[in-house]
């Protein structure tokens, strides 16, 4: 299941790198939707790096194991 989840944010990660870097390189403006999947990615790619920087702050305080 992990596998799916990771390909298919890849898939949608470069799907929306490669086209702000095409409208960047044409000049041209991002549509609205794309802009909104922007942001929600790095919203989620956020939370969850610091969900995780936290647990494994607190595994190794308290010197439970990291279980991933």
């Amino acid at each position: 299941m992990f596998e799916f989840a990771a390909l298919t944010y890849g898939m949608i990660v470069s799907f929306v790198v490669a086209s702000t870097s095409r409208n960047r390189r044409e000049a041209r403006k991002n549509p609205p939707l794309l802009t909104l999947f922007g942001w929600t990615l790095m919203t989620f790619s956020a939370t969850t790096g610091v969900g995780l920087m936290g647990y494994c702050g607190y595994s190794a305080l308290t010197g439970a194991p990291v279980a991933i």
